[in-house]
């Protein structure tokens, strides 16, 4: 799971990158980069970090031009952690081309051995990313015949990419001295949007991976990219777009809407702070039928993205609702973070009780997800300590009982809690009294209420059913084993490019 954006701007467009990648930050720690383009020139900054550390006055002053792209990067199984998978990537034949890209890949594997044995094309790293750049690269030159582009070459080369491609992807690409080109893969996995803005130059374009990017940085909120649909903005602000799948189809992560995207954002249509509240009224009701509510003395969220469900759920019980956890907002998602001992240390560090909220009481904790349980037992245990007298557990998603292969960081079984348990088990593994799961048909109707032209979504790490229609047993066993294998040594700095090149006839 990453952020990207894209801008074409009238003025310089350095700071209005950064500052949309603050927005985003939420979507990737590991990583940050800004290109941008000024006349025949690409600039490029990306290091490991959180953008607030990765670019200081020197870096910004080094980024100058009218146009560019941004990444904040959340590494996936089996990625490196060398910088050389910072994002975001460049390719300078046969158009220069800065990229950025969300999601992950399921065929990148075969797609890197036909881009060397046929198209002829070297790639330098392990990423998926990398490799669709490349096929992007090769479908442009074979669109244009080698000469220049225009639109109609612009999205025959989408149209190319997306009969090799399989997975998820959304995408943000500067191509030298033409513009700004952004698409989203057929089934609209993951999430990208527009935005537009009047200035006294002319209009501004962003897109970018939320809302909250775009109105946060001035945009107005246009639409969301179609599935399968592919927009270019040339260096003049001139906006085009056109379908370029053959079979687009809506297929959202739902993943986006419980934990991942920001409450005040809105993808396809659907509020997700809207969208949260929702879960918390089905999982109140399922309570409801599963629990005395006499038992229950006070709810409480396990902040943040769980707040929503929580004040919901509590007030549609008449139930007290208490926040009693109070976060540590300098600490890193444990969900994301690598290792149990690390993920385990840092909830301790994130989290801290509240002894008067739990002494004598019995609580009930409201998550988003249970996906390791690591999280969740050590919450238990510190509630237990404050003197909780009994603790409840609800999850306003179902059990994670599968890999995810579109972009989340839990591809094994053997690392899910839910994998060979059932509820009660699962319950006593993570310490608690009673434990309750939302269940999938709910959580997909508390969408589909907001939006009822949502018929499918994307939710394999609940069903076990993948969209793409190309993960087999093998494939998930190759995805463990990759993840098991040790990355390599980090890098101490950023990379920085000043990249030179012959500017296009457009």
């Amino acid at each position: 799971m990453c952020g990207i954006v894209g801008v074409i701007g009238r003025g310089p467009v350095n700071q209005l990158l950064y500052d949309s990648l603050l927005l985003l930050q939420h979507r990737g720690q590991d990583a940050a980069g800004i290109a941008t383009s000024q006349g025949n020139q690409f600039n490029m900054y990306k290091a490991h970090g959180l953008v607030r550390d990765v670019f200081r006055t020197r870096n910004m002053r080094s980024l100058p031009g009218t146009s560019g792209v941004g990444q904040v990067r959340y590494p996936t199984a089996g990625s490196s952690a060398s910088e050389e998978e910072a994002q975001p990537f460049y390719v300078n034949a046969p158009f220069g081309i800065m990229f950025a890209h969300n999601g992950n890949l399921t065929n990148w594997r075969e797609l890197r051995e036909s881009l060397y044995r046929v198209d002829r094309r070297h790639i330098n790293t392990n990423s998926d990313s990398e490799v669709l750049l490349n096929v992007l690269a090769h479908e442009l030159q074979s669109s244009a015949n080698g000469v220049s582009l225009d639109d109609d070459a612009i999205f025959r080369a989408v149209s190319a990419v997306h009969k090799r491609v399989r997975g998820a992807y959304a995408v943000v690409a500067q191509i030298s001295g033409y513009g700004l080109l952004a698409f989203r893969d057929p089934n609209g996995i993951r999430p990208l949007c527009i935005g537009r803005m009047e200035t006294d130059e002319g209009v501004e374009w962003m897109v970018a991976s939320e809302s909250v990017a775009l109105e946060g940085s001035g945009f107005v909120f246009v639409r969301d990219v179609e599935p399968g649909e592919a927009v270019f903005v040339d260096l003049d602000g001139r906006f085009v777009s056109r379908q370029c799948a053959d079979n687009p189809q809506l297929v959202p992560c739902i993943f986006e809407y419980v934990y991942f995207a920001r409450p005040d954002s809105l993808i396809d249509g659907v509020s997700v702070y809207d969208a949260r509240l929702r879960m918390g009224e089905y999982l109140a009701d399922k309570v409801a039928r599963n629990m005395r509510l006499g038992d229950i003395d006070v709810v409480m969220p396990i902040p943040d993205s769980s707040r929503p469900a929580a004040m919901q759920l509590a007030a549609r019980l008449n139930l007290d609702y208490r926040e009693g956890l109070i976060k540590n907002r300098y600490v890193g998602r444990t969900f994301i973070m690598p290792g149990q001992a690390v993920r385990r240390k840092s909830v301790r560090q994130k989290l801290n009780a509240i002894g008067m909220e739990f002494k004598g009481k019995n609580v009930l904790l409201v998550d988003d997800s249970i996906v390791r349980g690591t999280t969740s037992r050590e919450i238990v245990d510190m509630a237990r300590a404050a003197g909780a007298n009994k603790v409840y557990f609800a999850s306003a998603a179902p059990p994670v009982r599968f890999p995810n292969v579109y972009g989340i960081d839990m591809p094994t079984q053997s690392e899910l809690i839910a994998t060979g348990r059932s509820d009660e088990e699962i319950a006593r593994a993570i310490g608690a009294d009673s434990l309750i799961y939302q269940d999938l048909s709910d959580m997909q109707q508390s969408v589909r209420d907001l939006n009822p032209k949502m018929q499918r979504f994307e939710a394999s790490c609940f069903d076990g059913e993948y969209v793409t229609g190309d993960i087999t047993a093998e494939y998930l066993a190759r995805l463990g084993q990759s993840r098991a294998e040790p990355g390599q040594d980090e890098g101490a700095s950023g990379l920085q490019f000043n990249m030179g090149y012959a500017a296009n006839d457009a």
